[in-house]
């Protein structure tokens, strides 16, 4: 049924839980994944904090945590007999739902599956919604998976 799974990963249990369903379906209809983590690097940028007169340009910098992500996630595909293709995107200004969004487009995705949080009330609020962003405004179908509580 779905030939292309797109599947945004970021290393969170969630995260990992939307994995582990894309690839239940990559293996009953032998279908394509590609991973795609998303850094935001303005985020990545604060949390480095290099100080005054660093030549660091904080629009290109990749955290070492977020190519983990992806290669574990990777691994997780390959330990199941499956392969997968991957994307590492960065980002100053857009909305990372955003780039999901365009990543699907792009590759002609057939369907989305992402975990979410499912954080709700003032946290949602704070925190933002990529998978709000996501199925607002894709034209593919969208599988969220929700993490444990606590998650």
């Amino acid at each position: 049924m779905y030939q292309k799974i797109l599947v945004p990963v970021d290393g969170s249990a969630p995260s990992t839980r939307g994995l582990l369903e894309a690839i239940k379906l990559a293996r009953d209809d032998h279908a394509q994944l590609r991973l795609v983590h998303v850094v935001n690097t303005i985020v990545s940028a604060i949390d480095y904090a290099a100080g005054p007169g660093s030549t660091i340009d904080p629009s290109t910098r990749t955290n070492d945590a977020d190519v983990a992500a992806l290669k574990r996630a990777e691994s997780l595909v390959t330990q199941n007999g499956l392969n997968s293709e991957t994307v590492l995107l960065s980002t100053v200004t857009d909305n990372v739902g955003e780039l999901i969004v365009r990543q699907a487009k792009e590759w002609n995705a057939d369907i989305i599956v992402m975990g979410t949080h499912g954080r709700g009330g003032l946290s949602r609020l704070i925190l933002g919604s990529n998978a709000e962003h996501v199925l607002r405004h894709t034209q593919v179908p969208v599988l969220f998976v929700r993490g444990q509580p606590g998650n």
